[in-house]
């Protein structure tokens, strides 16, 4: 199945109907007979759309076919609508609310969650409920878009990627910030709310000025939101992110951040949703030794508690995952080299083993070379990598393991895995496992979440190689300095 990473722009795709194939025996029928049929066809292909579009699909099945309309997770949806603390909070005034109506969307969720992440961290600084949507691709009100000439949902409801108090659940003990809350929730509750705009907030300095750290910007967000009395609170749906996409690549601006963003409950309570943790545990024999979900003795050993720790925190001890991005990024890298830029902040820790040093004084030929090196690798470079991060992490890390997380062909995988075990096999290092995201074995639902179980899998194992450019490596970065894994596990191209 394929890892989702990133997205292409999506359309709603038009109705359209398959000409239907001639009979020879309606030659001989009459015309009157003939435009009755055809009409009679022609009802039913229509009824038969009308139904599909708008009747929720049948359960996962493992062997769905390839056309088959991807799901809208009903369960999730409903159960988001009637979280357990809603009848408490619609009787008590005293509940605030910050909904970012602006949230990000028609980006892939490395970009989303980043602008998560954010606005709950302000809704929590703020003693304010956070209030959350839905991972959002195709904001037009579409069922239904395209992806690489594949559908995919418009929108999946958060709590089919995430769980824990970013989706509703409890806080933790003594904290007395109220539980996050569904935006149709907060409709309901809050009919008319005071809208903040983006615009009269963020100066063109908190924007853009390199000297400004992001963390005056959220102490000044802070201050503004405090300020106001009336408990429901929203950002204008019109206007930007609070934080800038581009910001998040800003080491000088970001890093000053990592003191109050690695102590909230926000990451520091980070969990998966009930679907990501299903598709691990199904997959986990593809990451550590374990026996196949088919054994008997799987089911013994969980019954028993003998399966190991399978929370975000846990180690998958002796797995090394590596992070290769294709497709689009290559054509993104090129333009990365253009504009000069920098990893990500949170793959920019002064304490990293690797660090990306901007070519000075080189062609604009060996500059856009340097970049493709790190962002946009080839087998044989990853091949070399991987071997000497292995050989360097050999006196801490029994590495027996390798994850390949990839949006790339099959075609292509097949052949840098091979070329990843004769490799080892070469250097008398042989791996136990070489798999990929194209060797998960998914239900049709976890399909569409697919990146969240990457991300599962990197922020646990007990080294990572990650591309500097990519917001899915700095997120599961984050989440790996946040439980504290050794700083030299966190290895780049």
């Amino acid at each position: 199945m394929t890892a989702f990473h990133g997205k292409s722009d999506g359309h709603v795709l038009p109705v359209t109907h398959p000409k239907r194939p001639r009979s020879p025996s309606s030659y001989g029928l009459t015309r009157r007979l003939l435009r009755s049929l055809v009409a009679l066809a022609t009802l039913l292909v229509l009824a038969a759309f009308f139904v599909l579009s708008h009747e929720p699909p049948p359960p996962p099945d493992l062997s769905i076919p390839e056309d088959r309309l991807p799901p809208l997770y009903h369960d999730f949806r409903q159960r988001e609508l009637n979280l357990p603390h809603y009848d408490a909070y619609e009787n008590n005034s005293s509940i605030k609310y910050f909904w970012a109506a602006q949230h990000a969307h028609s980006s892939g969720w490395g970009n989303v969650m980043q602008d998560y992440v954010m606005m709950a961290l302000l809704a929590h600084a703020t003693g304010r409920s956070f209030v959350f949507d839905d991972y959002v691709w195709n904001a037009n009100g579409s069922i239904y878009s395209d992806f690489d000439g594949k559908l995919t949902p418009s929108r999946i409801p958060l709590s089919a990627l995430l769980g824990g108090l970013m989706v509703g659940g409890p806080m933790l003990p003594g904290d007395n910030t109220p539980r996050s809350v569904n935006k149709y929730f907060f409709e309901r509750v809050c009919p008319n709310p005071t809208v903040v705009h983006v615009s009269d907030v963020n100066t063109y300095d908190m924007r853009f000025n390199e000297l400004v750290p992001v963390s005056d910007v959220f102490n000044t967000w802070v201050d503004v939101i405090s300020a106001i009395d009336d408990p429901c609170v929203m950002l204008d749906p019109t206007e930007n992110q609070v934080f800038d996409n581009w910001v998040f690549g800003k080491k000088r601006r970001m890093l000053p951040f990592w003191p109050t963003i690695s102590r909230s409950p926000v990451l520091t309570s980070w969990d998966w949703s009930a679907l990501v943790h299903a598709a691990y545990k199904r997959n986990r024999h593809l990451f550590k030794r374990f026996p196949h979900p088919s054994s008997r003795f799987v089911t013994l050993l969980d019954n028993l508690g003998l399966s190991g720790s399978d929370t975000p925190s846990s180690v998958i001890e002796g797995l090394m995952a590596i992070h290769v991005r294709r497709g689009d990024f290559e054509g993104h890298c090129r333009n990365l080299a253009k504009w000069d830029a920098d990893w990500h902040a949170w793959n920019s820790f002064p304490e990293f083993v690797d660090k990306f040093e901007k070519p000075r004084d080189a062609t604009p030929d060996e500059v856009l070379n340097m970049y493709i090196e790190h962002c946009y690798p080839d087998i044989q470079q990853i091949v070399d990598r991987v071997r000497r991060v292995r050989q360097e992490s050999r006196s801490k890390h029994n590495l027996n393991y390798l994850y390949i997380m990839t949006n790339a062909p099959v075609s292509w995988v097949e052949e840098l895995k091979s070329a990843l075990a004769e490799d080892a096999e070469k250097h008398r290092q042989k791996w136990k496992s070489v798999r990929s995201s194209k060797d998960l074995e998914l239900t049709w639902a976890e399909t569409f979440v697919s990146q969240g179980i990457d991300m599962f899998v990197a922020q646990r194992a007990e080294v990572i190689i990650g591309n500097g450019w990519s917001s899915l490596t700095s997120n599961a970065v984050m989440l790996r300095m946040t439980n504290g894994f050794p700083t030299d596990s966190m290895r780049f191209w």
